[in-house]
This record gives structure tokens, C-alpha cells and sequence, in this order.
């Protein structure tokens, strides 16, 4: 009996020695664009988009909005899909050395002196000086996001801005050190004022910013008759913009 009993415990002894280890993980290292593209943070706001290794710039894509709405912003509404052609032009004209990334607000509104969108793009601007400091940004912005690139013109950091069909309103802090401005606008526009932008660029240029003035003859807001004059413009103006030596040919 004890001969059989120690010949079990042997054999119970071999099995155990024979099971497999769980290894033991460790934890995965953050790529700069799982920092930069990370859900959390923004109470609602996401910034969406390609960033490469080592970026030696960035381009933030605002989109529109509406003047009071505090619904939320979802990936498919129109305003938002209306910058993704624009943010593949930039991708494709700036090359992998120049990160592009669109942020989606929280709520769809302006919403008054709440300026929701400002909000959101200052906590987004705040992330991407965290994540890649001293990294040059351009701010490109169509009707309420263009309100908002025009908002934001002069904040540290920002390297240049476009403003396309922008919502023009109240006061605009002009920038006072060099930084370029593209102001693009069509004539047929009903929803935001061309004339209000042209005065815009006219103002800045007598403060000394190099403003570039683009009238779209007959082109509406939602800058589709002309698409491709849009995104050439917006891609050439950001590549002449930004502090970047090799581009995409």
C-alpha cells in the first residue's frame, strides 16, 4: 500500500511539473498616435485621423456646426463628412512626415457665449502640445470651424490657419507674429457672408498678416461645385505653411 501511494504521488508530482506557466504580460507601450487619438479626456470631443511615428508637424481639421444645438455630434452628419475629403488631400500632399487629424465636437452647436467648439478645439490643441511638444499646427476650419480656426488664429502653437466659408462673428484677435492666413470663400455662399470674410482679410492685412483672399465665383457652402479647387488650395497653402523640407511629391 505505501509503495503504491508514493508511486501515485510521483506520477501526480510529474503532471504538475509538466503544466505550462502563464507568462506573464507586459503592458504594451503607447504609440504616439494611441496618446494623441485616445477616447478619453475630452468629455465627449474625439480626434480621429493619421499620425506617423515622428511627425514633424500637425494638421487639426475643424468641421461646421449650427448656431445653438446641444445634440450630440456623430461621425455621419454632413458637416462632418464634408472634411474628410479634405483631411485624404492634406494626407496625400503632406507625406508621413505631417500628421492630420479632425476632431469631432461634443455637442453641434456654437451655443452663445458657452463657445462649445472653442472649448473643444483649445482642449484638443492643449493634447497635441502634451503629446508632441513643440510641434508646429495648422488649423484648418470650414463655416463654424472656420469661425473657430479664426478664433483660435492667435494662440501659442498655431502655425497657420484656413478658414474656409467661415462664420464670421463679433471681434477676431488678429496674430501678430507672421503666421500665414488662408481666407477662402465662394460668391454663391447663403448661409455664411463672403462680404464679411473679405473684410476680415482686409482688416488683418492693414495689422500686417499675411492674409491670402480666395473668392470662389459661384460656389456655394458646401463648396462642392468647385471641389477639387478647394482642396488643392487648402493642401498647397498648408504645405507652403508648415516648416516641413521633404513633402510628398
Amino acid at each position: 500500500m505505501d509503495e503504491r501511494a508514493a508511486h501515485g504521488r510521483s506520477r501526480t508530482a510529474a503532471r504538475t511539473s509538466r503544466t505550462p506557466r502563464t507568462p506573464v504580460r507586459r503592458p504594451r507601450r503607447r504609440t504616439l498616435e494611441s496618446l494623441l487619438l485616445a477616447p478619453d479626456g475630452g468629455g465627449g470631443a474625439r480626434l480621429r485621423g493619421h499620425v506617423p511615428d515622428r511627425p514633424k508637424a500637425l494638421v487639426l481639421v475643424l468641421h461646421g456646426g449650427r448656431e445653438r444645438s446641444r445634440a450630440k455630434v456623430t461621425r455621419w452628419q454632413l458637416a462632418v463628412l464634408r472634411m474628410l475629403p479634405f483631411a485624404g488631400s492634406l494626407r496625400r500632399g503632406l507625406g508621413d512626415q505631417v500628421a492630420v487629424v479632425r476632431l469631432t465636437y461634443r455637442v453641434r452647436g456654437w451655443n452663445g457665449h458657452a463657445a462649445d467648439p472653442v472649448v473643444d478645439t483649445r482642449w484638443a490643441l492643449e493634447r497635441i502640445r502634451r503629446v508632441l511638444p513643440g510641434v508646429p499646427v495648422a488649423v484648418v476650419g470650414h463655416s463654424m470651424g472656420g469661425r473657430v480656426a479664426l478664433t483660435v488664429a492667435a494662440d501659442a502653437g498655431i502655425a497657420a490657419v484656413a478658414a474656409l466659408a467661415p462664420w464670421v462673428e463679433g471681434d477676431l484677435r488678429a496674430p501678430r507674429d507672421g503666421r500665414p492666413v488662408l481666407l477662402m470663400h465662394g460668391s454663391a455662399d447663403r448661409t455664411t457672408d463672403p462680404r464679411r470674410t473679405a473684410l476680415v482679410a482686409e482688416r488683418w492685412q492693414e495689422f500686417g498678416v499675411p492674409v491670402t483672399w480666395v473668392r470662389v465665383p459661384g460656389e456655394r457652402h458646401a463648396m462642392l461645385r468647385r471641389a477639387r479647387r478647394w482642396h488643392d488650395t487648402v493642401t498647397e497653402f498648408v504645405s507652403g505653411a508648415l516648416p516641413v523640407a521633404d513633402r510628398a511629391s
